[in-house]
């Protein structure tokens, strides 16, 4: 660290805070600040040190607040998320394979009862998965925005058009520092919430276009094996837009369409992502409220929900993603998450329970 920079950062540092104490040791400078509102004072002070390629944190220990200093080290991306055509061509590939899974799923369907055109509708389910994926990413990007923290654009993840899910949903990376505790919370919010409105949309769509069988006609096509039993759950959301048209309950079976599929995922991706586990969203959601320790055994209890509900393989990813690189840690670890933020992740909690694919066993079966 150049006495220049040294002379400009404590200059800036007694600027901005009442510092009682300094301390330059060879890689870093730490500085004791005395200032009981210090939120807004540490957030003005990351963004213009980012900008000089420096970067803070904050630490409580030995009775007092400390902003410690470092040179940024710039962590290289890798040579594949470099170009600007890699996100481009994922979500051509996913496009390709969301229009490949719903033309196969319609023309199954059509044997049975007639949807409409296979190219048409496989169109419409595209549109409506996609649609859920897309505006999920978008709500945090605008909240990034909100925020001033720069990401990526969204990397679509192919899937297993057919024989699974045609996509796995997309991802985006922060490309600045995430400074507080309620930065990260109201990016991390803010797909899901997203999301999860265009899910209830599709999948009230779904509800209403869906066909049903009488229990006659249902039961030969049982025997022959045209039909089988829906086994993957169902989310609480998709039977109350099921029963807004009297198509819940027992007494006539319903048709599993491309679209009511395409709620489905979005409903199963929302889920997945509001769990309190690892660095997905509803991870970091926790971690801002519960801390690292709480936030490590409530990512053990999530993937002992995944296991209850058969999902095995998502709970072997999280464990050993987890065990790589456990949470996100803001730069602002201290200061405390406003009341409002704090009850609206006891509302999070209800929408990871609406999401859930239940057992069909507590609930109407569905088609596919």
């Amino acid at each position: 660290m150049d006495e220049e920079s040294q002379d400009d950062i404590i200059s800036l540092v007694n600027s901005i805070f009442d510092v009682s104490d300094f301390i330059k040791t060879e890689f870093s400078m730490e500085f004791r600040i005395e200032d009981i509102e210090f939120k807004s004072k540490f957030e003005k002070l990351a963004r213009r040190l980012e900008g000089m390629s420096f970067a803070c944190r904050l630490e409580q220990k030995d009775g007092g607040k400390f902003v410690i200093i470092q040179k940024f080290a710039i962590k290289k991306q890798r040579r594949w998320m470099k170009t600007a055509w890699t996100p481009r061509a994922l979500f051509a590939i996913v496009v390709a394979f969301v229009m490949v899974d719903g033309y196969y799923r319609t023309s199954g369907t059509n044997s049975i009862v007639e949807i409409g055109e296979p190219l048409e509708m496989a169109a419409v389910y595209t549109l409506s998965l996609l649609g859920i994926l897309g505006i999920h990413e978008l709500g945090h990007i605008i909240a990034a925005k909100a925020h001033r923290l720069k990401t990526t654009w969204p990397y679509f993840i192919p899937g297993l058009p057919v024989i699974g899910i045609p996509t796995f949903g997309a991802f985006i990376q922060s490309r600045g520092l995430t400074i507080n505790r309620e930065i990260l919370f109201d990016v991390a919010i803010a797909g899901p919430i997203a999301g999860l409105v265009i899910a209830v949309i599709v999948s009230i769509y779904g509800a209403y276009t869906a066909p049903i069988l009488e229990p006659e006609i249902a039961a030969g096509l049982f025997e022959e094996s045209r039909l089988m039993e829906w086994e993957q759950g169902e989310p609480l959301l998709m039977t109350a837009s099921l029963a807004m048209f009297g198509k819940g309950g027992s007494g006539h079976e319903v048709i599993m369409t491309p679209i009511m599929f395409a709620a489905w995922i979005g409903f199963l991706i929302t889920f997945l992502n509001l769990l309190p586990a690892w660095q997905l969203d509803g991870g970091h959601m926790a971690r801002t409220l519960l801390g690292p320790k709480l936030h490590r055994y409530a990512t053990f209890g999530s993937m002992a929900i995944l296991v209850l509900l058969n999902y095995w393989l998502m709970a072997i990813l999280i464990l050993i993603m987890s065990s790589r690189n456990p949470s996100a840690m803001p730069l602002d670890d201290i200061s405390p998450l406003s009341r409002n933020r704090k009850l609206a992740y006891i509302g999070i909690i209800g929408l990871a329970i609406l999401c859930a694919p239940l057992p069909s066993d507590f609930l109407p079966n569905f088609l596919p």
